[in-house]
């Protein structure tokens, strides 16, 4: 296509030396024919992802009304927590807290330091607070109450690790001073239930506190107790300015020993129809 319109300018050039050459008569001894019609064929912004197995919208309420009990379940117990910052570079330390996380009556979530912090780093600073902070950052689900402030739109399947999954775009509708989530999840087709995330949390202020050096963090998520999946991996690269460089640095949050009552076990989805064979 590329070398057809270059090529053009050339080609009428050359037409009209030859009508100009032509004789009186012949110029006018019938219409000519008009050139064919020249079309751009532009790609796709991004592949069709054909139709779900299921109605989105049904997608959507299975797995936003589990999610209702995952959250429910999940900020009623607790679970230890480690919290890994890690310089990225030659000769680069790290910093590693312990901790528990739990709920108190009034709802609200707490960290008890369950090891003293140890520190290795080299190139940057961080305090317990700091990491506290890190590791308390807003984990994200989404439930029926907070569905109506997200558009949603399915985006195809892919296979994690062997679990078959639906993946869906996540936006906020509107921004304001409440982070909200911006990203992709992925779904997984039989317990309908967040297995992974990665995007942001947006405000009307940015994607991140001032000073704070992540902002893209993808999580993990693993069936911990009865159908209920759990964030149990986080991670995130962000980049630190000191005084003669700037360090990459990870992020790295690992949950693991979940302890609570048990819960009430999901309902058993139907499994979806297994899809015909495209050609």
């Amino acid at each position: 296509m590329h070398k057809t319109r270059k090529s053009l300018p050339l080609l009428a050039i050359l037409a009209g030396l030859v009508v100009a050459a032509m004789p009186a008569r012949a110029q006018i001894a019938g219409p000519i024919a008009p050139p064919p019609k020249f079309e751009v064929k532009r790609l796709p912004a991004k592949p069709d992802p054909g139709a779900p197995p299921l109605p989105a919208d049904e997608i959507i309420h299975r797995f936003t009304q589990n999610e209702d009990l995952i959250k429910k379940t999940y900020e009623a117990g607790s679970i230890d927590q480690t919290v890994k910052v890690e310089e990225l570079a030659d000769h680069g330390g790290q910093f590693t807290f312990t901790g528990e996380e739990y709920s108190k009556a009034d709802g609200q979530r707490y960290e008890r330091v369950v090891k003293p912090p140890e520190s290795t780093l080299h190139f940057t600073e961080f305090s317990l607070e700091d990491v506290k902070t890190l590791g308390g950052f807003p984990l994200f689900f989404l439930t029926t109450d907070q569905l109506p402030l997200y558009k949603l739109s399915y985006e195809g399947q892919e296979k994690l690790d062997q679990i078959n999954t639906l993946i869906f775009r996540v936006q906020p509708k509107t921004i304001g001073r409440t982070p909200l989530f911006d990203g992709v999840v992925w779904i997984d087709n039989q317990d309908f239930a967040i297995v992974k995330s990665y995007g942001q949390f947006v405000t009307d202020a940015g994607n991140a506190p001032n000073g704070f050096p992540f902002s893209m963090f993808e999580t993990y998520r693993e069936n911990l107790t009865g159908r209920l999946w759990f964030p149990t991996y986080i991670r995130s690269d962000g980049v630190v300015k000191t005084p003669k460089d700037s360090i990459p640095i990870r992020l790295i949050v690992r949950s693991e020993n979940f302890k609570a009552e048990p819960a009430v076990p999901l309902p058993v989805p139907p499994k979806l129809a297994k899809q015909p064979a495209q050609n």
